[in-house]
């Protein structure tokens, strides 16, 4: 087994798609992954992937080794890091973590923050999911996220930053993707596509929202990825329930669409370890609010521009 097989297995995995995982995550041709993926499997002697008409879906083995795969990645990619280092001064340093996409609105402005109370200080960026990024606060791995109030964090305290509505993500030929906004009650009628792995904060908002609606959502999948569950809405034809800012990070395939009536939202929250006394950390959770601020006027900057308005000089 080479480090190629887990490199090809969790791609398909998470793009949930072996045609997307050869085009947009591997660049290489689709029956040449399929063959590797046979090998991977034929040298473990299980099934790991069950090939469907619309896309893969994983086998009880497939996503028990998914996570032993990731793991064995991250400590080969900790380790080359470790070996690269041992010949650099050692520097500061100070770690942020996002929700995968967040950092395209997030990170210019914190960086810019970041930079100006600690010009020296070395700033490593990580995206994941929100479990991820709270087990990083817990570990001291990371000093401050971006992510939601997750449960069972242990010596971590969040600070309130945004709402964020939930937008409905369709397939771009769906019947419903022609419609400008959705009725809670025709996506009863779908395939649901869960993210409850690697989102249960937002699972709950939505079964709130399901309740509240009077509505039962038929759900067939949960994606190990947020990429996951867009590819799965793809190949299936079902939809999913996902934060606004998933809108910067949509597959061509995909559309999305906002909901009718009384809109779910999601908090966003910014995380931190109670016992970590970085004086970069507390000067940037004293500006948390100029943040916000600064975010929002880019945002509503943007929504300007593309209703071809122009900036107001100054």
């Amino acid at each position: 087994m080479e480090l190629r097989h887990l490199r090809y297995f969790v791609a398909v995995a998470e793009e949930g798609s072996l045609t997307n995982a050869a085009e947009r995550r591997l660049h290489t041709a689709q029956p040449s992954l399929s063959r590797q993926i046979r090998d991977l499997e034929l040298e473990i002697g299980v099934k790991l992937l069950e090939r469907k008409a619309r896309g893969i879906a994983l086998t009880a083995a497939g996503r028990v080794f998914l996570d032993h795969a990731r793991l064995a990645l991250m400590q080969i990619e900790v380790a080359c890091e470790a070996a690269r280092g041992t010949g650099r001064p050692e520097k500061p340093g100070f770690v942020i973590g996002f929700l995968l996409g967040q950092e395209a609105i997030w990170l210019s402005e914190s960086l810019r923050i970041l930079r100006e109370e600690a010009p020296d200080v070395e700033i490593t960026l990580m995206t994941k999911s929100s479990p991820e990024l709270a087990d990083g606060l817990m570990q001291g791995k990371i000093d401050v996220a971006l992510l939601r109030h997750e449960t069972h964090t242990a010596g971590l305290a969040f600070k309130f930053l945004s709402k964020e509505p939930l937008i409905a993500i369709l397939p771009a030929r769906h019947r419903l993707a022609r419609h400008r906004a959705v009725r809670p009650q025709d996506l009863a009628r779908e395939s649901f596509i869960s993210t409850a792995r690697v989102a249960p904060v937002l699972r709950t908002v939505i079964d709130d929202y399901a309740v509240k609606e009077g509505i039962a959502l038929k759900q067939d999948y949960d994606a190990e990825t947020l990429s996951g569950g867009m590819s799965l809405v793809a190949s299936t034809g079902g939809f999913t329930l996902l934060p606004l800012y998933v809108r910067n990070a949509l597959i061509p395939s995909v559309v999305a669409r906002p909901l009718r009536g009384e809109v779910p939202t999601i908090d966003l929250m910014m995380g931190y370890n109670k016992s970590n006394a970085s004086p970069l950390l507390k000067g940037f959770l004293l500006r948390a609010d100029e943040l916000v601020n600064h975010v929002s006027q880019e945002e509503a900057y943007s929504r300007s521009l593309k209703r071809g308005h122009r900036k107001p000089s100054v």
